[in-house]
């Protein structure tokens, strides 16, 4: 068959821009952590040398790197006096960690998932799991520093308020279960906003609960924050007046088994709240850049870690609220509806 030249040019086109998004991406990181963007924001303008000199690094890597990122639209670069500075926009997604805008941990989640191709790709092979402990010990951290300012930025303003009563619950004292908590992000920022509440992070991996010890001490909520390595389907405790999950149901082997444990150990006026990946629910709708994201980060560490577990229901991080509604309802509860949502995410109040 003769080839549309213009359809091939179109494809090399998008493979071009793929291959600089690749090899953009360290480079992100390194600008992260050499404080190359923060300086941008708070110096700039500034040439190459000065950015340099501000940033105690070298003027020849920096003239590189500042270059590839004025090609790619991350930094503005003012050819009349050669100096280089970031926009409002820019400097939120890239040198304001508190910023709900903030994009540089998603980087490192790629780079990091991506340390373990050639084990995923063995698994393809064979159909196995990889389990969420064989990645690299970056993406535990990269995963807390990609999702801690989307938490922050919308978890107790906006995300709890959107649930019926729990809010007040919350204020006046309630018992509180973050089931995959991770580095406790979500877990703090809940026990510093209601000081009335108890909590209790679950998490089955060991040196991220270790990890959420440490954050809950640092930020003096331990008296009232504890923590237990146990999966969704098994951790202890009953009558939770809240319980959340935070991007980690569709994580989960047996989605429906962990729902109908949430469903045991919630009072009977409880609220969960499942906070999720935004996604559509038809594939066609979900083949756009939010969709290729976390398809890829799905197929990298999502889909993986499920199938290391039962596999029972692998829902993959584009499962959509029918998707979810689904598991949720065969574990047993019968009301389900969509609170809040984000560009990024999707936030469900689930009652029994």
């Amino acid at each position: 068959m003769a080839l549309d030249e213009e359809r091939l040019n179109q494809h090399v086109q998008t493979a071009i821009t793929d291959f600089g998004a690749t090899a953009h991406a360290p480079l992100v990181i390194i600008g992260d952590k050499l404080g190359l963007y923060e300086t941008l924001a708070d110096a700039g303008p500034l040439t190459s040398s000065g950015l340099a000199e501000e940033t105690d690094t070298a003027e020849r890597y920096v003239r590189e790197w500042v270059r590839s990122q004025a090609a790619g639209g991350y930094v503005t670069y003012d050819p009349e006096t050669d100096r280089y500075s970031l926009t409002p926009e820019q400097a939120a997604l890239l040198a304001d960690e508190n910023s709900p805008a903030f994009m540089v941990g998603n980087f490192r989640v790629a780079l990091s998932a991506a340390k373990i191709e050639s084990q995923l790709a063995e698994a393809f092979r064979t159909g196995a799991g990889v389990g969420w402990h064989e990645h690299d010990a970056d993406l535990f951290h990269a995963i807390e520093y990609s999702w801690r300012a989307q938490y922050a930025a919308h978890l107790v303003d906006n995300w709890i308020p959107a649930l019926d009563g729990v809010d007040t619950t919350l204020e006046t004292g309630g018992r509180v279960a973050d089931v995959g908590c991770g580095h406790g992000a979500s877990t703090v920022l809940m026990a510093e906003a209601y000081p009335d509440s108890t909590f209790v992070g679950i998490d089955p991996h060991e040196p991220s609960i270790a990890a959420a010890q440490e954050r809950a001490e640092e930020a003096g909520v331990a008296d009232r924050v504890s923590f237990e390595v146990a999966t969704a389907k098994s951790y202890d405790g009953a009558s939770y007046d809240f319980v959340a999950t935070f991007d980690a149901f569709h994580d989960m082997g047996d989605p429906v088994g962990a729902a109908a444990h949430v469903h045991d150990t919630l009072t009977s006026d409880g609220t969960w709240m499942i906070v999720e990946l935004f996604a559509n629910d038809s594939v066609e709708d979900n083949l756009n850049p939010m969709g290729r994201a976390a398809y890829s980060i799905s197929t990298l560490i999502c889909t993986p870690g499920a199938l290391d577990q039962e596999a029972e229901r692998v829902l993959g991080a584009q499962a959509g609220e029918a998707g979810i509604r689904e598991a949720v309802t065969d574990g047993g509860f019968t009301r389900f509806r969509r609170a809040a949502e984000t560009p990024l995410n999707l936030v469900f109040e689930v009652k029994p």
